[in-house]
């Protein structure tokens, strides 16, 4: 990639991110009446409806104490994460411990889950947060987070089994790739010795149960040693995942100083975007089978912001290492798909969901699931990885 492209590439992340994404999301989403953050944001803003996602509170969190922590030490950046951070503390832990997944706008319980997804972002906004403010008490509190997680985590039984463990034993995905990054997290603030054996643990599972290189795929959910499952989930391969998957691996490799590591992720990371890339639409398909069976999701063959954000961002990760033309190719095809498709020029930040032939199927630009967190990590993160190689 040469010196002119990298550096129209680093104004596009840039300038997307402080001068669309962040302030979309700075004028429309903090409730200033009863704190954190409104994500149910039609095309323009507006809202359509004031229930609160918790574990979009956590990324929140983390997305503005990252600005202050990485571009520039704003007060109002570090403002908007106070925000997200003390609506958690104030309404979204339970008696237990643990966190709900979804409450009113004034924090009043509406839902837990029997995941600790919004424990893991907590986790992370909190630890974030405290690297920016100097606040040892949240420093405190995100240790405690995780710990707890892992203990539910880890401890047979204290969480409801999504199936009977006893007729279909099995291990998924998500957790080992999304623990390994908040363990990255966690160590830039904290060193205690579980977050590495954490990490560990988490690329042990990737490698030694959910990738299958005689199938060049990677699985969402194995049998615990790690043979595959014939049944629809147990053929799952969701594109996006396992790409964030091999980032986050290049990153642990970067960060332990490991290029060995991160040279090992780049087959996950080649396979899943062969699997998931639609040759006939273009842009990276939801769901794919690994025997290319029929999908039980309904939305199989959609289009989600997510996923691409996560592929821009791996690609060029995967074409910083290695210099191979190769990885150029893919990210400038994953970019220029997402660029062509996913913003909104009329209202700003990206659409979230577009049906398989790149047509928008919805207008809303923040739901329970889509918040600020993709694009604006994707937007900052290929901006500074840009910065670093010197342009």
């Amino acid at each position: 990639m040469d010196d002119v492209k990298r550096r129209k590439l680093a104004a596009v992340y840039r300038d997307g991110l402080l001068n669309d994404t962040i302030p979309f999301w700075s004028t429309h989403a903090p409730d200033h009446e009863h704190g954190g953050f409104l994500t149910f944001l039609d095309r323009d803003g507006s809202l359509f409806g004031t229930d609160k996602p918790v574990w979009l509170q956590g990324r929140t969190a983390w997305v503005f104490s990252k600005l202050y922590n990485c571009v520039e030490k704003k007060a109002e950046w570090l403002e908007m994460a106070r925000l997200a951070v003390d609506f958690l503390l104030a309404h979204c832990f339970d008696d237990d411990g643990r966190m709900f997944f979804l409450v009113t706008r004034d924090g009043r319980p509406l839902r837990k889950r029997r995941y600790v997804i919004s424990e893991v972002f907590a986790a992370m906004g909190l630890a974030e947060y405290a690297k920016a403010s100097g606040d040892d008490q949240m420093l405190a509190k995100a240790r405690d987070v995780f710990d707890l997680l892992m203990r539910y985590h880890t401890t047979p039984g204290l969480l409801e089994p999504k199936v009977d463990p006893h007729t279909l034993p099995s291990v998924g995905h998500t957790m080992p790739m999304i623990l390994l990054n908040l363990s990255q997290v966690m160590r830039q603030v904290d060193d205690r010795p579980v977050y590495r054996e954490t990490a560990d643990r988490s690329l042990d599972m990737v490698f030694n149960l959910f990738a299958k290189p005689e199938h060049r795929a990677v699985l969402e959910m194995v049998a615990p040693d790690g043979s595959i499952i014939d049944t629809p989930d147990g053929r799952t391969i969701l594109p996006g995942h396992a790409i964030e998957s091999a980032w986050f691996i290049m990153e642990e490799g970067r960060l332990s100083g490991d290029r060995e590591l991160s040279l090992k992720a780049l087959p996950l990371l080649e396979w899943s975007l062969e699997r998931g890339w639609d040759e006939e639409h273009g842009g990276l398909l939801y769901y794919v089978d690994l025997f290319d069976r029929p999908r039980i999701e309904y939305q199989w063959d959609m289009k989600l912001w997510w996923p691409h954000t996560e592929a821009i961002y791996a690609t060029l990760l995967a074409h910083h290492l290695t210099g191979d033309a190769k990885w150029e190719a893919w990210h400038t095809k994953l970019h220029d798909y997402s660029y062509s498709h996913f913003p909104d020029p009329e209202f700003g930040e990206w659409f979230g969901y577009l049906h398989r032939d790149g047509t928008v199927a919805n207008n809303c630009k923040g739901n329970c699931w889509k918040g600020m967190y993709h694009l604006s990590r994707m937007q900052l993160l290929c901006w500074k990885l840009i910065e670093e190689a010197g342009v």
